[in-house]
């Protein structure tokens, strides 16, 4: 049986179901549409931004970057593939062009060998770049080299060399190919940095520092190409499973040779560079690609750097006593 003031409550239950029903209903479906629709001008925006472009992405033959090249080349980019190693940039492009899994029209890759420590070779190897195609469109600095070792260890000789390889090389790239693209007033400068262009962990020195520089200069160069309508990207991948740590050097130059833990439990390559295409096709300005623990450990050393310090103290002790076991 239902009470009087029951009975008095149910007219105005009835009106809040209806406004329910006829009013915020349809203004949430309304706003999933809208959302929808910019997703998918985004996604389409992005496509046609890739499509025909001329990408240039450096340290191509393995890894990261033989993943972004197929992945640029399936969006029908006009790839320049560039590393020291010609018979495998040959044979990456040759792996292209016999795929056919692509919906888009693709154009056959050209190939720039040349060593990114040599600043001499830099200037040659951009002039043959944009010859390739008169212009670029897209410059992808990802090739790279890592390290492992202690600070009293590690001679300067490999701290030049990794900064070399790492931060002067692509900056020499990206300056000679600057002023074709202010010319033009177009242009999109993306740098593969890592996590660790944002927080340093223990032996880990001369890699977290060429990173970190790394994303200071394109910080810098966001700023000042602005004027002229030059994007900038800058891209921090966590750890990735590729043979970064095998081909790392040691703190006195040698390889080290083996698969860190970490990087055999990263994320698949070529799932990054699938993340990285629709980052530089979103044009975004700085993008990080890691899982849960390093993008919190970012926000932890400027929010509680004594708390991450003393983390990263933790690491260095437990590291260093797993090694001397």
């Amino acid at each position: 049986m239902v009470s009087p003031a029951t009975r008095k409550n149910l007219p105005k239950a009835r009106a809040m179901d209806f406004i329910t029903s006829t009013a915020i209903l349809p203004l949430l479906f309304g706003c999933l549409g809208v959302f929808g629709l910019f997703r998918l001008l985004q996604w389409v925006r992005g496509k046609a931004y890739l499509r025909n472009a001329v990408v240039v992405i450096t340290g191509a033959t393995s890894g990261l970057g033989k993943e972004c090249a197929k992945v640029f080349y399936a969006a029908g980019a006009k790839l320049v593939l560039c590393g020291r190693n010609g018979g495998a940039l040959e044979e990456l492009i040759r792996e292209l062009t016999a795929s056919h899994a692509t919906k888009v029209q693709t154009h056959k890759p050209y190939l720039v060998t040349f060593d990114l420590t040599d600043p001499g070779a830099v200037v040659a190897a951009a002039a043959e770049i944009l010859q390739c195609f008169g212009y670029v469109d897209i410059l992808v600095n990802n090739a790279g080299i890592s390290y492992r070792g202690t600070i009293m260890d590690t001679t300067v000789d490999v701290d030049k060399r990794v900064m070399e390889t790492n931060y002067f090389g692509p900056v020499a790239l990206t300056k000679a190919l600057l002023p074709s693209m202010i010319k033009r007033r177009q242009g999109h400068i993306v740098a593969i940095s890592s996590i660790q262009g944002k927080i340093s962990i223990p032996f880990r020195s001369a890699y977290a520092a060429s990173k970190h520089a790394t994303q200071a200069f394109f910080d810098c160069l966001r700023a000042e190409m602005e004027q002229y309508e030059i994007e900038v990207t800058v891209i921090s991948p966590g750890y990735i499973h590729t043979n970064l740590s095998v081909n790392a050097i040691t703190a006195d130059g040698s390889r080290y040779g083996v698969m860190d833990t970490t990087t055999a439990q990263g994320r698949s390559p070529v799932e990054v560079a699938h993340d990285v295409l629709a980052a530089v096709g979103k044009k975004k300005k700085d993008v990080i690609l890691a899982d849960l623990l390093p993008s919190l450990a970012i926000y932890l050393r400027t929010l509680a750097p004594g708390l991450f310090f003393s983390l990263m103290a933790s690491r260095a002790r437990k590291e260093r006593k797993s090694k001397n076991c």
